[in-house]
């Protein structure tokens, strides 16, 4: 049980808190390390030329910068959606915020923040790009935590008791609805569903791996348009919203998609908020306005006496005025059509323009969401289903001390294990991904077994994959390369926060050629570490734009036909790091469809009891390797 004004108390004091560490950090990294150092941890790109200025989605200014000695760009986390600063040089103010819309080896595409008073900003030939901290998102959390804080009756007020645990949730009577618009849905699928439509204030499905839980939300909030909802749906990360949204609009539903248009995906541009508005019927009148609005620009640019300038800039105040009063109306008119409007939880405070309520409220992969965040898109509904894995990566939080205090809780976690609603948990049991072999130890550890692979999974190849030949690596499904005794032992050369094993690389390098030799796609290929050091070195050494390479944290909700994990640690000490954190591996080893490989030190490994487990699970059920054979 939780007082929910203690609870807002408490988590806007802790944001206060991971706000301030955000800040530090991104001082501390500006101001402490040179600009070679931040290169080398991909938080700056330095000395990019602007090569070209081009319309982007929205209406904005796009810049296209390229290195300006030629050639490529050094290994970087810049990626589409990220908000970085634009400056001349590293002690100049930033000139504007930018959204990063495309990142290629020969350059990278960023949509223009307007300047200060809504000005376009005039950029100099050269400039650099710096990893940014913006206070939106903070002020969007705070205000919806002090919403919490408010006197409520009603329904409203019940449905607060029960999140609390104040109230008990009414006991779930699962009913099916009367036809099923997707008949391919398996039993835990349907009994989740059926729960979340008849609950009466929360529901939470369980999604492990692999398990469908897009397809059951999908299927859920179809269901719940039938019957009369308007329903918000949210997720933590753009890229899950795009990916419900590509489905939704394909599904025939009327959705309208909230956001930057730089962090919408190509695939469900046509559905943003930004590309409606632009078809909308009404737009004449835009650019009649649009028109006004450079003629008042120009009458400004030309005033010679003070009293006509003065004049020029309260008619270009009124016009300004008068354009966003008819876009706000646009907006209104596609939000109060929409039958679903999707948006991150974060962004999700724009769907509630007009006073505008919904029927329900799905917030997927709640269980990477602060609760916080699920609080925003919760202030325009009184009922709620969250869909999620808590035995996944919880969302990341910087200052140590709030994550232990709270803030790294989120709210599915908490109502899975609160008296009152953690009856309200479905989870979900046949996965759809992986080889049996591969999902076995993920099963037993985290989800008491329950799971079972389909049939079309369960014993799935690398080599029945169209032009894959048949060799050691592509007909086993588990593989394990064992490094211990072999010397390669990890480092921290040059950076204390992040560690790399040179060895381990020499090794993944290897795999994957024998791989690609194999026929397997360099786009069906992953490989995933859990440290940003061995990140970048892997990227330059395997230098190919469709091969992903990434961090647990980068590629947690993805799935590759064949994955390669390099575990890095490797000591005399038994030190394991956060290789300890059992729910980042769980992560790392469930994005395999067909092929998992791992890289690790047995030794080091059985160090901690429960990583102990994993090594005996890859050696009874996977192909054994040691790290000599491969030398």
């Amino acid at each position: 049980m939780s007082d929910r004004r203690a609870f807002a108390t408490l988590h806007r004091q802790l944001l206060r808190q991971e706000r301030e560490a955000e800040v530090a950090e991104a001082e501390r990294l500006l101001h402490q390390r040179s600009d070679a150092e931040l290169v080398a941890r991909g938080t700056a790109l330095l000395r990019l030329e602007v090569v070209d200025l081009e319309p982007g989605f929205g209406g904005r200014l796009c810049a296209v910068l390229r290195p300006s000695r030629g050639g490529e760009l050094p290994p970087h986390r810049f990626g589409p959606g990220d908000v970085v600063a634009v400056r001349a040089g590293r002690d100049e103010p930033s000139l504007c915020s930018a959204v990063v819309v495309r990142a290629r080896r020969d350059g990278i595409t960023v949509s223009l923040e307007d300047g200060p008073g809504g000005e376009e900003v005039d950029l100099p030939s050269i400039v650099r790009l710096d990893r940014m901290v913006t206070d939106v998102t903070f002020r969007r959390l705070d205000q919806a935590l002090g919403a919490l804080q408010q006197e409520e009756k009603g329904d409203r007020a019940r449905f607060l008791d029960v999140l609390f645990g104040e109230r008990d949730a009414a006991p779930l009577q699962p009913t099916a609805p009367p036809q099923w618009f997707d008949p391919t849905l398996d039993e835990s699928q349907r009994h989740a569903i059926a729960a979340a439509l008849t609950a009466e204030h929360v529901a939470l499905i369980h999604g492990p791996p692999g398990t469908g839980k897009t397809t059951a939300l999908v299927e859920l909030i179809r269901q719940a348009v039938a019957r009369g909802d308007r329903v918000l749906a949210c997720a933590p990360s753009n890229v899950a919203v795009d990916n419900l949204a590509e489905r939704l609009a394909r599904a025939g539903l009327g959705v309208v998609r909230l956001g930057h248009p730089a962090r919408v995906h190509p695939d469900v541009r046509d559905v943003s908020l930004a590309q409606q508005v632009a078809d909308a019927p009404e737009q004449k009148l835009l650019k009649d306005a649009k028109k006004d609005l450079d003629q008042a620009l120009r009458r400004l640019h030309k005033a010679k006496t003070r009293a006509d300038r003065a004049a020029a800039r309260a008619e270009l105040r009124q016009l300004r005025a008068e354009r966003r009063q008819l876009e706000q109306a646009i907006t209104i008119g596609l939000l109060d059509r929409a039958e679903v409007v999707l948006a991150t939880t974060t962004g999700a405070s724009e769907a509630g323009r007009g006073d505008r309520a919904f029927g329900l409220v799905v917030v997927d992969e709640a269980a990477q969401a602060m609760e916080a965040a699920c609080w925003i898109p919760l202030q325009h509904a009184s009922r709620l289903v969250l869909a999620g894995d808590y035995c996944q990566l919880p969302p990341t939080i910087l200052d140590a001390d709030a994550a232990r205090r709270g803030l790294a809780r989120t709210m599915f976690e908490r109502l899975s294990a609160q008296a009152g609603t953690a009856s309200l948990r479905c989870m979900l049991t046949v996965q759809y991904r992986m080889h049996e072999k591969i999902m076995g130890w993920s099963s037993r550890t985290f989800y008491g077994g329950e799971l079972r692979a389909a049939d079309a999974v369960r014993e799935h190849r690398l080599d029945q994959l169209p032009g894959v030949a048949t060799t050691e690596w592509t007909e086993a499904a588990l593989c394990f390369v064992d490094t211990a005794g072999c010397g390669h032992e990890e480092t921290t050369e040059g950076d204390e926060e992040s560690k790399h094993n040179p060895g381990e690389a020499d090794l993944v390098v290897r795999i994957v050629a024998e791989l690609r030799e194999a026929g397997v796609a360099a786009a069906d290929i992953a490989v995933i570490t859990p440290y940003n050091a061995q990140v970048q070195r892997l990227r330059e050494r395997l230098g190919d734009d469709e091969l992903e390479i990434g961090t647990v944290d980068g590629l947690q909700g993805r799935e590759k036909e064949a994955v390669v994990v390099s575990l890095v640690r490797s000591n005399e000490r038994g030190e394991v790091g956060f290789l300890a954190e059992l729910r980042r591996l769980n992560v790392a080893l469930t994005r395999a469809r067909r092929h998992l490989t791992v890289i690790g030190d047995s030794a080091t490994l059985a160090s901690d009891r429960d990583l102990c487990t994993l090594v005996e699970h890859l050696q009874q059920h996977g192909v054994y390797r040691s790290a000599f054979e491969l030398a």
